[in-house]
């Protein structure tokens, strides 16, 4: 049963008019309001300095991310996918070899396979974590897999305890695609030290997301950080001099200062998106739509870090809802519409409807809220009241001002700052 409200509200004072008028997805801005100061001091001294790529604060930035992440080697470069791109060149992959991948993910991590010739072999995802099943790599393992990459989705971290072993037992690598879960963990063992080598991203929807595109791998080995220190630039050492092929893939140096103002605070904001992911279960509860909506949990696991929460719309009516909170002005996006086994570009490598039955029904079910830090209370009240108005529930106001209205932070009462169309 829904809650709905038991009090006689006249129509022109519906409670759905105490909700906040907007809450955005994401709001960039909030943040940047914060450390504006010390952004554009960074940004200045690198101005001042001339040395715009692999500059001082790139060394720096890849220092204070192997003591955060708790591994011997950082290699910065130029966005998550030449992260993946490079990780699988480091590891010999060559036209004709397969790479487990999942099919419930961005679009990067399956064409860092095909980029190289190699074949990318798509596996299913656990319905309740939407994170790569390891019972489907273990169905999908040949004599010419050359690798495994399993996608720590959504801020939670796949389930590397019966990864590992079967990637041991095959003798092959893992590479982490950890684009969207910097220090989410698997017991105490930070996402990125777990495999082989681990792949990041720093766009700016990340939780640790910089002024524009930018990445960095992560790895225990020293063989393995020789050849991804080499392979970003040009295969080259010295000057003019190049061993191997590689790629131009380097961190700008204006990224790596911006990205050092925030790594401080990364800690803190990932409690507070872990705060906001309690207070929307609390919530769901509170509206009575457990039934209609799947809620996810915690990573008894490990850490789970939220990049985004993503629910369920149990009733098939997961398009008509997005636009439901669109009309009032509620953000919301959609990872993945359009799984990659289904995508046109692999049309040719024969995959169909039905062939990996979990990735396709997330993939029509599954919608992402707004769970960025710097989200309100009321802000998540709103959406979730939103969504219990779009079952036939009334939503019930918590606090209000003089006026009746719900009260609103300081920072909604102008335009909030919109993030890039992409939101990978």
């Amino acid at each position: 049963m829904i809650r709905r409200s038991t009090d006689s509200v006249p129509a022109s004072d519906s409670p759905t008019t105490h909700l906040l008028p907007s809450v955005p997805l994401l709001a960039l801005d909030r943040q940047y309001e914060v450390l504006r100061e010390e952004i554009r001091d960074a940004i200045n001294r690198v101005c001042d300095s001339g040395r715009f790529v692999l500059g001082p604060d790139v060394t720096d930035l890849e220092t204070d991310l192997a003591k955060a992440l708790d591994v011997p080697h950082v290699i910065s470069c130029a966005s998550g996918s030449d992260a993946l791109l490079l990780a699988l060149q480091a590891l010999d992959v060559r036209p004709g070899d397969e790479v487990i991948v999942p099919s419930y993910t961005f679009f990067a991590t399956a064409s860092a396979v095909t980029r190289l010739g190699a074949v990318p072999i798509f596996a299913d995802i656990d319905p309740v974590t939407y994170l790569i099943d390891p019972n489907d790599i273990a169905r999908k393992l040949s004599p010419r897999t050359k690798a495994i990459v399993p996608v720590h989705l959504f801020g939670r971290t796949a389930d590397l305890d019966a990864i590992l072993p079967l990637a041991a037992k095959a003798g092959l690598p893992v590479v982490e695609d950890a684009a969207q879960s910097i220090l989410s963990t698997r017991g105490d063992r930070c996402t990125g030290g777990l495999g082989d080598i681990g792949c990041f991203s720093f766009y700016p929807t990340k939780n640790l997301g910089g002024a524009g595109d930018g990445g960095f791998l992560t790895t225990t080995r020293d063989d393995l950080a020789k050849s991804l220190r080499l392979l970003r630039v040009h295969g080259m050492e010295p000057r003019y001099h190049h061993e191997v092929i590689g790629i131009n893939s380097r961190l700008d140096t204006i990224q790596a200062a911006i990205l050092r103002v925030k790594l401080p605070h990364l800690d803190a904001w990932t409690t507070a998106r872990q705060t906001n992911a309690t207070r929307y279960r609390e919530l769901f509860t509170e509206y009575d739509l457990v039934g209609r909506i799947a809620v996810p949990g915690d990573d008894p696991a490990g850490r789970h870090v939220w990049n985004q929460f993503v629910v369920r719309v149990q009733e098939g009516s997961r398009d008509d809802l997005r636009a439901h909170l669109g009309r009032h002005g509620v953000g919301t996006e959609i990872y993945y519409p359009i799984p990659l086994h289904l995508q046109k570009c692999f049309t040719h490598l024969g995959w169909a409807v039905g062939d990996l039955p979990e990735t396709e029904r997330a993939a029509l079910q599954t919608i992402a809220l707004p769970i960025f830090p710097e989200l309100q209370a009321d802000e998540q009240r709103t959406v979730v009241a939103r969504i219990a108005e779009y079952f036939g529930a009334s939503a019930v106001p918590k606090a209000t001002d003089e006026q009746g209205g719900l009260k609103a932070p300081h920072f909604l009462r102008r335009a909030v700052g919109k993030a890039d169309d992409v939101r990978c």
